[in-house]
């Protein structure tokens, strides 16, 4: 298991320089952009990200969900909840892949038709190789004593932490858009159950290890926002 401790919370500086470089960098830059802003501005988690359709985010007419209801099998804690895509950036990030895919022919039907021409039930994020990603089996025992499989996408993870790096953001890695979305949200609401809930957890203390940072980084987080 990640140490969820460790992952870096980034503030406003540095995400805007994880984004840029990976614009200049990435061989894939609109897609390694949205995931990035799905973690930072989403609370979503790597694998989930990587387990979403194309009509998990869009309405058969074409239109931007504003309200991403995460199926409880796509996420860790195998109970349903709600992404909300209501930060301008990770809407233009998002628009900017499905113009990218689209354009490529990129899991497409032929000709127009609903979700932009787009296959509704294909995976949102494509690996290189121009299919989904793929998915290693791990168990974990719920919070009911019950064992339970579950999906991580543990290649995607491995390569966003290499964005980071790439970046030069030491302590960087797969789980630092969670956990900074996390303390801007309580920098924001004051409110941990305001947290817990935007990540899916059941307890506040299991958050609480998501915004565990110190009044400066706080205060630099949200000197202006991305």
């Amino acid at each position: 298991m990640q140490d969820i401790t460790r992952a870096k919370t980034l503030h406003r500086g540095q995400f805007t320089r994880l984004i840029k470089i990976t614009q200049g960098t990435s061989r894939y830059p609109e897609r390694d952009v949205l995931v990035l802003m799905l973690g930072h501005h989403c609370g979503m988690r790597i694998t989930e990200i990587s387990r979403l359709t194309v009509a998990d985010v869009m309405h058969a007419s074409g239109k931007l969900r504003s309200e991403i209801s995460m199926r409880e099998a796509i996420t860790k804690g195998c109970r349903q909840r709600c992404a909300y895509l209501a930060s301008k950036p990770a809407i233009q990030a998002l628009e900017a892949y499905l113009m990218y895919r689209i354009k490529r022919g990129i899991g497409t039907l032929l000709g127009s038709g609903p979700y932009r021409g787009l296959l509704p039930h294909q995976p949102l994020i494509y690996s290189s190789r121009g299919d989904a990603m793929s998915q290693n089996t791990k168990r974990r025992v719920l919070e009911t004593g019950e064992q339970r499989d579950y999906k991580a996408c543990d290649s995607l993870q491995a390569h966003v932490t290499k964005l980071y790096h790439r970046a030069g953001i030491k302590g960087g890695s797969s789980h630092s858009g969670r956990r900074s979305f996390a303390s801007k949200v309580l920098a924001t609401t004051g409110d941990m159950e305001t947290v817990a809930h935007l990540l899916g957890h059941t307890s506040i203390d299991c958050s609480q290890r998501y915004v565990d940072v110190c009044r400066a980084t706080l205060q630099a987080m949200f000197a202006d926002t991305i």
